[in-house]
């Protein structure tokens, strides 16, 4: 019988009360674990444990967070194998996929332990006279993070470990669809030498958990990665609270790629593919609208449809997938609705889109490739987080552009293009958090920020420096020394 694995509080592993089932969508027949489901008094005994363990933390030294930081970063490259299985095991990411998502989860602790001995302030002359300012910063107190199914162990750390590291205390809440790699992450961050309280693992449902964080007057910031229509409530949320919450959302994209006739074809076809379909096409960065211009336009579809039909779909641990499952069967019914909506918006179904049978039972999509598409229809407006994509024809560049910004989101955008007069000009004009060119739009360092503009993010940005902007407040203090 396995074994229920617990919610970590106040410095113990703790009991819930009730059960959450990780079922392996590559292998529907296989639980990957059973863990504790945390009810609204513990979650108020989490934050509690954060609250009073915050002022020790915030006070302590610059060397006693890098050096939890840095164990904690050591021990999740030294099992990256191990936690990139377990990750592809409940995700469906592939294999080289999931090792690739661990590896930057530690890459992002051992970062944050450098910036916990980067952290400076300013000091400078007042414009009144013998008068002295400093300028620090602080941290905010308890934070809550909610995060989501996706990147199960890469956004958790790129929300804990600046968090940490400028002084702050956590209750994390990781997705209750794949709590694996959280509790695999909240078990090394629990052997790093933090105090008691400083770090809380909670996981359950965002009705009481999330709510739970939201409602609460001790929690002071929330970091939030999900749905638009999640943020918002949580935006709302955050500033009807008394007193009123800082709060850092994450949330969709509807990512364009232009590709210009000057392309190389092979570079082009390389980029979208990646874009638009690894990870099983859930990622919010992913390039679903695949704006091409009319002289590369049709040797750029059919490039692309001979690319999907060489690429695996399995499950995903097997050597030599490219493509894994959908998470569960509800993501994947969203994924089925909005290939019938693109049909029934009249966009052609060149690839795909087919329900696949594998030797074990699984939530297996084969890839989808909509072309003559337009920007109006909803395939073009609205996030299908899948392996879905649509082929917008345009004239030129001007329209290819003008199509890129006609969206309410602004996560990432990408350019395929030998000509650095159009490349130039796209960097610059393209209403977007990040912009690629000859990149896939789904791909980012973890030392520089990630974020985007309009619907697609709000708040300080993430990763990288800026995180200080959300997880410390700015202090201005004058002296005169008399």
């Amino acid at each position: 019988m396995t074994a229920i694995l617990k919610n970590f509080i106040g410095g113990e592993w703790v009991d819930g009360s009730g059960v959450t089932r990780n079922i392996n969508p590559s292998n529907t027949n296989d639980l990957v674990g059973e863990y504790a489901k945390a009810d609204k008094a513990q979650t108020e005994k989490a934050i509690a444990a954060a609250k009073a363990a915050f002022p020790g933390w915030a006070q302590s030294t610059p060397q006693v967070r890098y050096d939890a930081l840095n164990k904690i970063s050591t021990e999740i490259l030294a099992r990256k194998e191990e936690l990139g299985r377990l990750l592809a095991r409940e995700e469906g990411k592939t294999l080289p996929e999931g090792i690739g998502e661990v590896a930057r989860a530690g890459q992002i602790f051992a970062f944050f332990a450098g910036e916990a001995l980067r952290l400076i302030g300013e000091k400078g002359a007042s414009v009144r006279p013998g008068l002295d300012v400093e300028i620090t910063r602080e941290p905010v107190g308890v934070v809550g993070m909610i995060t989501p199914w996706n990147f199960p162990i890469a956004i958790p750390a790129w929300k804990i470990a600046p968090a940490l590291c400028y002084g702050n205390t956590v209750v994390f809440k990781p997705a209750e669809l794949v709590p694996g790699s959280g509790h695999a992450l909240a078990e090394i961050i629990t052997r790093s030498g933090i105090p008691a309280g400083v770090f809380n693992l909670v996981v359950g449902s965002g009705s009481v958990v999330g709510q739970t964080l939201l409602e609460h007057p001790d929690v002071a910031a929330i970091s939030f990665t999900g749905s638009v229509q999640t943020g918002r409530k949580i935006a709302q949320a955050c500033v009807l609270s008394n007193p009123m919450k800082k709060f850092q959302l994450e949330m969709g994209g509807k990512n364009p790629l232009v590709v210009l006739d000057d392309a190389d074809l092979k570079t082009a076809v390389e980029v979208a593919v990646n874009g638009a379909y690894f990870s099983t096409g859930q990622r919010c960065t992913a390039s679903s609208r695949l704006i091409v211009t009319e002289g590369i336009h049709d040797r750029f579809v059919a490039a692309v449809a001979e690319r999907l039909n060489s690429l695996s779909v399995d499950d995903a641990l097997k050597a030599g997938v490219h493509i894994g499952p959908v998470v569960d069967q509800s993501q994947l019914d969203q994924d089925l609705r909005y290939i019938k909506i693109g049909q029934d918006e009249g966009a052609k179904l060149a690839f795909g889109g087919e329900l696949l049978k594998r030797e074990n039972p699984g939530h297996y999509l084969q890839p989808a490739l909509f072309t003559e598409a337009s920007n109006n229809m909803r395939i073009a407006r609205e996030e299908i987080f899948g392996p879905v994509a649509a082929v917008i024809r345009a004239k030129n560049y001007e329209e290819a552009l003008a199509f890129s910004n006609d969206t309410e989101f602004g996560l990432a955008s990408g350019i395929c293009t030998t000509s650095l007069k159009y490349a130039s000009h796209y960097k610059r004009n393209s209403e977007s958090g990040m912009v690629m060119v000859n990149l896939p739009t789904a791909g980012v360092d973890y030392h520089v920020p990630f974020g985007g503009r309009k619907g697609s993010s709000y708040g300080p940005r993430e990763q990288g420096s800026y995180a200080r902007e959300f997880y410390t407040t700015v202090k201005t203090a004058y002296t005169y020394p008399g």
